[in-house]
């Protein structure tokens, strides 16, 4: 798994820490990781972006982007505004291609969605994912609302032929309520695909240090962790 793409069901679903999360796991396994973010948007041009962010939880990786536009809207539209050139997949794809000649894993973070437009032609994430052949990794939210996202998510994957090798809760809650801890059942059903991890509200505002070594344990073992789904799923949806 060389490049491995990682969206969400929408934004703010916590794709910058599970992105982190995979990287640290990695790092910690002895892999060298990139983190390549595909459209950068809503920083200014000295502000550090999502890639830097994954940098300083993980630790020592290599951190790019495609592109960045000031205004924190979806990449095309950032791009017509700014009167910028937009993403295009096929730059994506490329520029992930020449990290993997030198790392071991390579992350695309996505932004937003899967179905984001990168351009006026509406090139998407999803078909970088395409052009690179890579497993698509999907960050959902924990809370009501997360099973029709993430089965329309998932179709879309399959729809295109696309791997999607599970779903990883972006933040989960302290203390969940009813609908978050039925979902750890449903989740699993809907996307067609296993449930990968699980990480814990506020993970991204922890020390580096902390951060680092806490992450495997948020992640199953096929993302290079020690996190168990079944023992989780039935320790949070017991009565």
């Amino acid at each position: 798994m060389p490049v491995l793409v990682i969206t969400g069901t929408g934004t703010e679903v916590g794709k910058t820490v599970v992105t982190a999360a995979v990287a640290a796991a990695a790092l910690a396994a002895g892999r060298s990781v990139a983190v390549l973010k595909a459209a950068q948007t809503g920083v200014g041009p000295h502000e550090a972006g999502d890639a830097l962010e994954a940098a300083r939880l993980a630790g020592p990786l290599t951190a790019a982007e495609v592109a960045r536009y000031p205004e924190p809207l979806a990449p095309g539209t950032a791009a017509r505004r700014a009167g910028r050139a937009a993403v295009r997949p096929r730059e994506v794809a490329e520029a992930a291609e020449k990290l993997a000649v030198e790392h071991d894993l390579v992350l695309v973070e996505g932004a937003g969605g899967l179905l984001v437009r990168f351009d006026a032609a509406g090139g998407t994430l999803a078909d970088a994912a395409g052009l690179l052949g890579a497993p698509v990794l999907l960050v959902a939210s924990a809370g009501l609302g997360t099973l029709n996202t993430t089965e329309l998510t998932a179709r879309e994957l399959r729809s295109r032929g696309l791997e999607l090798p599970g779903v990883v809760i972006g933040s989960w809650p302290d203390a969940p309520d009813l609908a978050s801890r039925c979902n750890v059942a449903d989740l699993p059903d809907v996307a067609g695909a296993p449930l990968l991890g699980a990480v814990p509200a506020g993970a991204g505002a922890l020390a580096p240090a902390t951060f680092r070594s806490a992450a495997p344990n948020w992640l199953a073992p096929r993302l290079d962790g020690t996190w168990d789904a079944t023992g989780f799923t039935l320790h949070e949806t017991a009565p």
